[in-house]
């Protein structure tokens, strides 16, 4: 090092020295090669103190030597570093290594240099963020002073801007966990882990506590811990008046009387309002001063975490909801799910039992006797239920008047269902007598989902509803088997109609008078690949309950009407067509403009089409139904009452139903050739049906003999294997180009 780089003060005069500080210092880093240097800065500096805080030297004599210090003292606010040391770019290489370390970014740095030749260009002071550069003969005691004020001074700032930032996002975070927090107790605990956090203390130092009424006490009495830990744990659940600390208990009855939070130098006390009456305070105690910047947060904390404690009991009601029925006060589906899985962890090879109840007949006691009057129903058989399965037994609500029981088997079977109404209930004056369907499932498969039990009970009841009233029916493998089965089914018959594995057979329907083709029914028919025919029987009832019978429904009157075309070309001009129509179907509001619009789209005269419905379904047709047929019959189209006979309701539905044909069930027809009790029936059927002006078709005619009987007695029509079977387009065309002209 050369004479030129020799550190004097010029024209100073000394200051008196500083009262001693007890305030955490700033810590300046003096790197030179030069121990002349390093004592005149500790003379010069070694009492003084900048912003109210005293300063500590550290001495580094290499870069090397500075980076070890810097790592083993981070918290560095300058840096006096000698741009030449143990290499004429030391002091900028050891720039470039402070500004890549993340934790040293604040850190400000004032380059010194006794050689102005090598003082670094504009840009680079500019680059590496040096926020001061003085040769070593321009800097006296006082300007070297206030150099170092203005990099403390900024060093500070940066540091008050990363704590505030720190904090803020501590707040952030600290609102989304508390938001989570499943009712008060809980919000308390994770407030005094979030405070501790926050201002850097231990959690053991941290008490909350709130108001058990809103009233305004002076003894603290109505005050109680709700959350504490580490040396506070003891006090949980204890009146303020109970802490030995009178200074704490004062201070959080203060809190909660003027609902404010009180920040000392070595205290806090937050308040955190839930409401305009009821709040809750937080104790935080500090062995160290609270830093001004902390205070600073904590009142953005109270602010913010307020907000949050407003919501506590909102959360904790929304909770309260996804596991609780309002309307009855008891478990929903939801907590019945909890339940159930807890317990099949409990004991997943147990003796338990699940029980789904529902009450029949209940759509028609609430039609009929009103809602009100339900709603009493439905809370005295929850109440008759948890009356008779008591805890450990639990009880809940499912959905509208199906409820849900988990017992032991002992406990809960059958019988104890059925004996719990047997008695009928007392309500507005009525005895109103109450019986239950139930599907009952043992809890001891191992560990399986609730959902699953509770579904495989629904299946069980499913079967219940179907057998009756005051039916009860316990799960088992070959229901599961029998469910699998049918839902395989359905699969396969998706896949068949994607496939185009349906098709359609035709039935000739023969007029008796002149024996001439007058119609056909279209039927469904599913072959499978290996040539086998699954039955309508089997297959037409899932489509139906899965709603796959609507566009089976829609493709088959197509098919039909297109085939109609051929068949009237192939020798039966005046053919008319008849399919089936579901429940499914013909309840569709848009059911007869589809027909009306397929009629137009397809060119076919509209008296060419018949729809045909089951008598069963005739009989629950509904008033829009009703208008339904009506507008297909005023528009052309034909209705058929199938099986008729079969039904148990009255005939006076007749009267109100549109139809043209009157379809006798075959159990019927095949009586006709027997004379005497047995041929009554349908004698009395066709009888009735002319007298209200239908046309009578007598169906499964299987002899000549059944065909001239059925004439004798009036039919107008037949149809049955002694004619034809079921058969597709291309025979059925074969057959009619076969068939010898009828006579006149």
């Amino acid at each position: 090092m050369s004479d030129n780089d020799e550190l004097v003060f010029i024209d100073d005069e000394r200051q008196p020295a500083e009262e001693p500080n007890e305030a955490r210092p700033w810590f300046i880093l003096v790197a030179d090669d030069d121990d002349g240097v390093h004592e005149v800065t500790r003379f010069a500096l070694g009492t003084r103190s900048i912003l109210g805080r005293p300063l500590a030297l550290l001495h580094a004599h290499s870069g090397a030597e500075a980076l070890v210090v810097l790592r083993r003292q981070p918290d560095v606010a300058v840096i006096l570093l000698d741009v030449v040391m143990e290499s004429d770019d030391a002091g900028l290489r050891l720039v470039e290594t402070i500004r890549s370390d993340q934790s040293l970014a604040n850190t400000r740095i004032i380059l010194r240099t006794g050689q102005p030749g090598h003082a670094p260009e504009a840009e680079t002071i500019s680059r590496y963020d040096i926020n001061d550069y003085k040769t070593k003969a321009e800097l006296s005691e006082s300007r070297l002073l206030a150099s170092l004020t203005m990099a403390i001074r900024s060093y500070d700032q940066l540091q008050r801007l990363d704590a505030h930032r720190r904090g803020l996002e501590m707040i952030v975070s600290a609102s989304n966990q508390l938001n989570a927090k499943p009712g008060v107790r809980a919000f308390a605990e994770g407030l005094i882990t979030q405070i501790a956090a926050l201002i850097g203390v231990p959690a053991d130092g941290l008490v909350c506590a709130c108001a058990e009424k809103p009233t305004n006490t002076t003894n603290g009495g109505e005050h109680r811990v709700i959350a504490a830990a580490g040396q506070f744990a003891p006090l949980i659940h204890h009146r303020l008046s109970e802490i030995d600390d009178a200074r704490i208990a004062l201070a959080l009855q203060s809190a909660l009387q003027a609902r404010a939070s009180n920040i000392g130098r070595h205290s806090a006390t937050l308040f955190f309002a839930k409401t305009a009456d009821a709040g809750f305070a937080a104790y935080v105690g500090s062995a160290q001063p609270i830093p001004p910047i902390d205070q600073e947060l904590l009142e953005v904390f109270c602010s913010n975490i307020a907000l949050c404690a407003k919501n506590v009991d909102l959360v904790a009601e929304l909770r309260r909801d996804a596991f609780l029925d309002r309307q009855l006060a008891m478990p929903n589906r939801n907590a019945l799910i909890v339940e159930l899985n807890r317990r099949a962890q409990v004991a997943p090879y147990g003796d338990g039992v699940l029980a789904v109840v529902d009450v029949d007949q209940f759509a028609t006691v609430n039609d009929i006797l009103g809602q009100h009057y339900g709603d009493l129903v439905l809370k005295m058989a929850a109440d008759r239920l948890r009356e008779r399965f008591a805890p450990p037994a639990f009880v809940a609500r499912l959905a509208g008047d199906a409820f849900a029981i988990i017992g032991q088997s002992d406990a809960l079977g059958p019988a104890s269902i059925q004996d719990c109404f047997s008695s009928p209930f007392a309500l507005m004056g009525i005895q109103q007598p109450l019986s239950v369907s139930a599907g009952v499932v043992y809890l001891n498969s191992g560990f399986r989902a609730g959902g699953e039990y509770l579904a495989d009970a629904y299946l069980a009841l499913k079967r219940a509803k179907a057998s009756g009233l005051a039916q009860i029916v316990t799960f088992t493998a070959d229901l599961a088997s029998e469910v699998r089965s049918r839902a395989r089914l359905l699969d396969d018959l998706r896949r068949a109609f994607e496939s185009r594995q349906l098709y359609l057979a035709y039935q000739p329907q023969i007029d008796l008078a002149s024996n001439r083709v007058v119609g056909a029914e279209a039927l469904l028919r599913w072959r499978l690949a290996d040539g086998t025919m699954v039955p309508p029987a089997t297959f037409i009832p899932i489509a139906e309950q899965s709603g796959l019978i609507i566009d089976l429904g829609r493709w088959l009157l197509h098919e039909a009407m297109q085939a109609l075309h051929r068949l009237r070309a192939a020798g039966a001009p005046d053919l008319r067509l008849a399919v089936n129509v579901s429940a499914v179907e013909l309840r569709r509001p848009d059911f007869a403009a589809s027909v009306c619009r397929a009629l137009r789209d397809m060119a076919v005269p509209a008296d060419a089409l018949e729809i045909e419905i089951t008598e069963s379904l005739a009989v629950g047709t509904s008033e829009p139904t009703i208008q339904s047929l009506a507008t297909l019959r005023a528009s052309g189209v034909t209705v058929a009452i199938d099986d008729f006979g079969t039904g148990y309701s009255s005939l006076a539905y007749l009267d109100r139903l549109p139809a043209d044909r009157l379809k006798i069930d075959r159990s019927f027809i095949a009586t006709l050739q027997h004379d005497g009790r047995a041929a009554r029936i349908p004698r009395t059927i066709i009888a009735l049906g002319r007298e209200l002006g239908l046309r009578i078709v007598a169906e499964g005619v299987e002899q000549q003999s059944v065909a001239d009987a059925a004439r004798a007695l009036g039919c107008h029509e037949a149809q049955g294997y002694h004619f034809a079977r079921p058969m597709p387009e291309a025979e059925f065309i074969a057959w009619l180009e076969a068939r010898p002209p009828a006579s006149d």
